[in-house]
């Protein structure tokens, strides 16, 4: 009992810091600097 619930904990510490480096790696490639640009976008559009 004590084995599976140290593994699960183990489990989520992982998934919760990968779930982290995620987040900062899109933050870090720009992914939310804008994010009112692209709903303004089709409305420039003349073609």
């Amino acid at each position: 009992m004590d084995e599976s619930l140290l593994l699960l904990m183990l489990l989520s510490l992982l998934l919760g810091s990968a779930c982290w480096l995620v987040f900062l790696w899109a933050v870090k490639k720009g992914e939310f600097d804008d994010i009112e640009r692209p709903k303004h976008r089709m409305l420039d559009d003349d073609e």
